[in-house]
């Protein structure tokens, strides 16, 4: 829009339309109250100017309210605005005496929430994107201990999956003269491997490195998901050596290799909603033009589920249970990593039941570990494990050190991913299949 911004242009809709609207007489002693009466009134509005009026005090009540009035109004979100039962049921019973196109249509429309209504009308407002997503963050610690709640749930992410398609995505490209707050938020977000203040992410954004990130217009100044990658010579198999301070400053001419170390969800009302398979595709295609010397792109990734597997294996009946519990026992203990006869007794079998782990285990047709479903469901394969690639101590903890790489080979990532949706075969390299035994 010329000369003016959405929000920008929406805020002044809004301003307009204020002196249009009837506030509701509700005291600010009773903001729960306030904001159910705001919500109907918004609801009901026809014009343009009244109703982004009416959404925009519908998101300021929303960013006010206590805390402990949130469960009460999404109880009141669902129940009060539900959908017309009688109406339902009229539509419902002419669709079956007649299966028309036009009755489905009508029972279709008839059938959708009102509160569905209410969220596209609270979209309209300045800030409303940013409200909503920020709700359902806040649903989503609820739904724990409340899983009634489960059908607004779904239809927030019904919304949201519709408000956050690709076609409304911008990738970006960050480095060190993006605004001071952005960084700042991927120092809050990284999710992966911790960044450890300013210096630690100058180092992130260095020669040898990329970082991009997905943005929505409606939020443009908070990342929606970031990679954190890394031009390397061959596959890497230590993150520390990737996050070591020490600079290649010729990586950019010479490196034949793009590591994927890091990708990390920014926004937790967004569960649920996927765009990490598009960041990974339009960043390989990035990469490409930029460094046309790129022969490789694979990940470094974590194991997360395996130490949970390990104790689970141990209680099984499988032939390598009392294999997992030795491992699990020796992973255990204090200190092993820094006792190299530990080191050497269990690298062998903690190797083999790893890979028996990542490449054959499932939930379904998916692979069980959630990293893994991800890079596989991608089209990647299961490359090759590092033993001892990350020693920190939340490596040791998930996987006794190991990492993985999971490698993007461009020519074959739609077959992978064909073979793992409709007959959930794994791709596995063969080495990795050597020590699962497969």
């Amino acid at each position: 829009m010329s000369g003016m911004s959405v929000k920008s242009w929406l805020s002044s809709i809004a301003d307009r339309g204020r002196e249009l609207l009837d506030l509701p007489l509700s005291t600010p002693q009773d903001p729960l109250k306030q904001l159910g009466a705001m919500c109907k009134d918004l609801v009901s509005q026809k014009g343009e100017a009244r109703g982004t009026a009416a959404a925009r005090e519908v998101v300021r009540l929303w960013e006010n309210l206590p805390e402990e009035d949130h469960l009460a109004f999404f109880r009141m979100m669902q129940n009060d605005f539900s959908a017309d039962r009688a109406k339902v049921t009229k539509a419902a019973e002419a669709f079956a005496k007649d299966p028309s196109e036009a009755n489905l249509a009508v029972l279709t429309q008839t059938s959708e929430p009102i509160r569905q209504e209410l969220l596209r009308k609270i979209n309209m407002a300045p800030g409303g994107t940013r409200a909503i997503v920020d709700m359902r963050e806040t649903l989503i610690a609820l739904l724990k201990n409340n899983r009634d709640l489960e059908p607004l749930n779904a239809d927030m992410q019904h919304l949201l999956t519709s408000w956050f398609n690709r076609g409304f995505l911008e990738l970006r490209h960050i480095d060190w003269d993006t605004s001071a707050a952005i960084l700042e938020k991927l120092i809050r977000y990284e999710a992966v491997h911790e960044i450890q203040g300013w210096e630690d992410l100058r180092r992130r954004l260095a020669t040898d490195r990329k970082c991009f990130a997905f943005f929505h217009p409606a939020i443009t100044d908070d990342p929606l998901i970031f990679v954190e990658v890394a031009l390397v010579h061959g596959l890497a198999d230590s993150v520390q050596a990737l996050l070591a301070p020490e600079i290649d400053e010729k990586a950019p001419e010479t490196a034949n290799t793009a590591i994927f170390y890091s990708i990390s969800n920014c926004q937790a009302g967004l569960k649920g909603i996927s765009f990490g398979n598009f960041l990974i595709k339009q960043v390989v295609e990035e990469l490409k033009r930029e460094f046309p010397q790129l022969k490789q792109f694979a990940t470094l990734s974590p194991i997360p589920g395996f130490m949970g597997w390990l104790r689970t294996r141990q209680k099984s009946k499988a032939d390598d249970a009392e294999l997992a519990g030795q491992v699990l026992d020796g992973l255990s203990e204090d200190d092993w990593i820094n006792d190299p006869i530990k080191v050497a007794k269990l690298q062998k079998p903690t190797l083999a039941l790893c890979a028996t782990y990542l490449a054959t285990c499932k939930r379904g047709k998916s692979p069980l570990d959630p990293t893994a479903r991800f890079h596989l469901g991608n089209g990647a394969q299961l490359e090759r494990l590092n033993w001892l690639g990350d020693t920190s101590e939340k490596g040791l903890r998930q996987a006794g050190g190991m990492m993985v790489n999971y490698a993007y080979h461009l020519n074959d990532i739609e077959k992978n991913h064909e073979a793992l949706m409709n007959d959930g075969k794994i791709a596995t390299s063969k080495s990795v299949a050597q020590l699962a035994g497969i």
